[in-house]
């Protein structure tokens, strides 16, 4: 590493708050994913000038930074590939103020979610976009991904749910974007521009979070079937009528069996699907949504729909689905894992097709996910150490894209693209549109030192 520029970054934070040594940094190189970078250093800032004036050094010396929340995502995004400098927001972790009569929260991107959830709640909101990894992940990362969770079947992403940002680009310009209302068309909405940007453009350096009230009374419900395709048919089905659940996950007869030792709660032993229901409203009228949601499972190969009758139950029913992701991990460390998403009503054309490619490539594909909003988790249990599979994988996977674009989808519901999905990017978008989205990045990082190589295929 240029001693200058190391010079010059140990001026700004102080020593404890910037790594050097290899192995320390080592770790900052992986993300939730396979992929792994080695960082010429990490550094924790403090506060936005510390940020722009790391940003300011890097275009001096033409090195990549690389933004880091906590290291959850699974694309390989936050991976240094090209060497560079890791900047981490673990210090810039407060919430600046809430605002419980206008319902927003300014708060710091190294904040987790769960943080939020919690201030919020003790003022009887909460803030929509829920992951799986709420507990650990940060709001920057979140609002890096765009990741949203199962509530977003009813209550949007993070793109809907953020009012504005302070961000700094890639040239060292400090930018103030959106409201503190949830109206205002003054300008282009560089607020959603942003999210979902993967550190690509510009660095969150303070977000506002639209806030909502919490439900005085919930339901959970697991609905069986004695086949997929019935299941995804009830998915439809659920999806058009006027009640809208506030979470409707999906998980197929592999996902239940791989998940049933891990879990307090009884699962189907007959089922070949089931979905995870739960509504949320007043207290007054729950019972009754409930009941018109209960209604809508009942299509052909319904087996059952249970209630669980305490928050006990419900809680060990969230948990199963929880457990998922964390449990395919350690069953097969090196799966695939796909976030696609198509059209609710293309659901059930999804999963048969799905179970068709399993089968001609012989890949084991355990399917689950927010079914709600078509959004599927497709794993591809393979081992990476035997080329047969990993070939067999690569054909099966570009199948998998194919189907889903034929079926008006995205090859991305949550989990963005970063390194995992850039070389596919292509078949959904256009020349022209990836040229816009080059000049787009040029504007606001005309040197390309923020998170390059990622999220963009070349032209």
């Amino acid at each position: 590493m240029n001693r200058s520029f190391l010079k010059q970054l140990k001026e700004i934070v102080s020593p404890e708050n910037i790594l050097t040594n290899p192995t320390e940094c080592l770790t900052y190189g992986y993300d939730n994913s396979r992929r792994h970078g080695q960082p010429f250093a990490v550094i924790f800032p403090d506060n936005e000038l510390h940020v722009q004036k790391i940003i300011n050094i890097c275009n001096q010396h033409n090195t990549p930074i690389i933004a880091r929340g906590r290291g959850t995502g699974t694309t390989g995004a936050t991976a240094p590939i090209n060497g560079g400098i890791i900047i981490s927001f673990e210090h810039m972790n407060k919430i600046i103020h809430m605002d419980a009569e206008n319902r927003y929260i300014d708060v710091q991107p190294g904040v987790t979610n769960l943080e939020v959830q919690q201030c919020a709640a003790e003022h009887g909101l909460f803030w929509a976009p829920d992951p799986t990894s709420s507990a650990f992940c940060s709001v920057g990362g979140n609002l890096a991904y765009n990741s949203a969770g199962p509530r977003a079947v009813k209550y949007g992403t993070c793109r809907e749910n953020t009012l504005g940002l302070r961000a700094i680009t890639g040239n060292g310009e400090i930018i103030q974007c959106g409201t503190h209302t949830t109206k205002g068309v003054v300008g282009y909405d560089l607020t959603r521009l942003i999210i979902g940007s993967e550190g690509n453009l510009a660095l969150i350096t303070q977000a506002t979070l639209k806030l909502l009230p919490l439900p005085s009374a919930k339901h959970t419900l697991k609905a069986s079937y004695n086949s997929v395709d019935s299941a995804a048919r009830a998915v439809t089905q659920i999806m058009s009528q006027a009640v809208i659940p506030c979470a409707l996950e999906f998980m197929d007869k592999n996902a239940l069996d791989m998940v049933r030792d891990y879990s307090t709660t009884q699962l189907p032993t007959n089922a070949a699907a089931m979905l995870m229901i739960e509504v949320d409203g007043h207290i007054d009228t729950i019972q009754q949504d409930s009941g018109i949601i209960t209604t809508a499972c009942k299509v052909d190969g319904h087996i059952e729909t249970e209630l669980a009758k305490t928050k006990d139950e419900a809680a060990a029913l969230w948990q199963t689905r929880k457990a998922l992701s964390p449990c395919l991990r350690k069953i097969a460390p090196k799966k695939i894992n796909e976030d696609v998403v198509v059209p609710v009503s293309n659901i059930p054309a999804l999963i048969n097709e799905l179970d068709d490619l399993s089968q001609v490539h012989e890949i084991k594909i355990v399917n689950f996910g927010h079914a709600g909003n078509g959004n599927i988790h497709v794993n591809l249990l393979v081992n990476p150490d035997d080329e047969v599979e990993i070939k067999a994988a690569d054909k099966c996977l570009n199948d998998i894209f194919d189907l889903v674009l034929k079926l008006n989808g995205s090859l991305s519901g949550e989990h963005g693209v970063g390194l995992e999905k850039r070389n596919f990017i292509s078949k959904e978008l256009g020349k022209t549109e990836i040229n816009l989205m080059h000049q787009v990045k040029r504007v606001f990082d005309k040197n390309n030192i923020l998170n390059p190589g990622k999220t963009l295929p070349d032209i």
